[in-house]
């Protein structure tokens, strides 16, 4: 077992026109695609809202950062295809191949603004939506610390394997107790990192002034409004399409039985 995937979370400083949008834009996106995947319960408009994210990808270069993503969250596939088919007799295959899609598209939705996103530029792209500069601060603190847990993770991991523990035993009921040697020592090192910055965060007055002054700002440009008219009328097409559902050819109503 592997927490390689959430290095796919990790922001890469790269110069693409989606790096380059505003972080606001790039929000929109994510949260556009996870409310479009909540949608629908039926496969083929799953995998039409998939494919339309791939230019996107494919427009940030991070096609084997995606993948990559993807590849981790294989355990978690495996797991939903098995309690569907064996254990839920009233939905089946078709209703865990339609929650992987969602899964999937949500993943990777959220990765791309986690990769294309550097954490000063979502700073300053929360207060300019009236955030205030502690919540904007707290969410950016937390963004940051992703790769870090990931790799402190793995660390524990590598530490259990050299002390004689298994952790690479296949099968699913095995991968399932291999998580409580990891999960249990890294929630107490994060609880301890928490009250260090904490500590760090009183020792320099965080929070003593209430307005602040920055020196870089951002605004949104015509590219970032022509990527957002975008997420909108994909929005708008895909409830109409959700809504004249019926009429729609039977190959397309795929659906799924709740």
């Amino acid at each position: 077992m592997s927490l390689e995937f959430l290095s796919a979370f990790k922001f890469l400083k790269k110069e693409t026109f989606l790096h380059n949008l505003d972080p606001r834009a790039k929000l929109l996106l994510a949260i556009t695609y996870t409310i479009n995947a909540l949608l629908f319960q039926e496969i083929v408009p799953l995998i039409l809202i998939l494919i339309t994210l791939l230019p996107i990808i494919l427009l940030g270069r991070l096609f084997k950062q995606w993948l990559r993503s993807i590849k981790g969250m294989s355990f978690l596939y495996i797991f939903i295809i098995v309690l569907n088919t064996l254990f839920i007799k009233d939905r089946g295959l078709s209703f865990a191949i339609a929650m992987i899609l969602r899964i999937s598209i949500m993943i990777s939705a959220f990765s791309l603004f986690f990769l294309t996103v550097d954490p000063n530029d979502l700073t300053l792209s929360l207060i300019a939506m009236k955030i205030s500069y502690e919540y904007a601060f707290s969410f950016s603190l937390a963004f940051r610390f992703v790769p870090t847990i990931a790799i402190e993770a793995q660390n524990i991991m590598d530490a259990q394997q050299s002390r004689g523990y298994e952790m690479q035993k296949k099968g699913i009921i095995n991968q399932i107790k291999n998580l409580f040697p990891l999960l249990v020592p890294l929630i107490i090192s994060s609880i301890k990192r928490a009250f260090n910055v904490a500590e760090a965060l009183e020792s320099r007055a965080f929070g003593s002034k209430k307005e602040r002054t920055f020196y870089f700002t951002i605004k949104y440009s015509t590219k970032d409004w022509i990527f957002t008219i975008y997420l909108i009328l994909l929005s708008i097409t895909l409830i109409f399409i959700k809504i004249h559902f019926i009429s729609m050819p039977l190959w397309f109503r795929w659906s799924l039985p709740v």
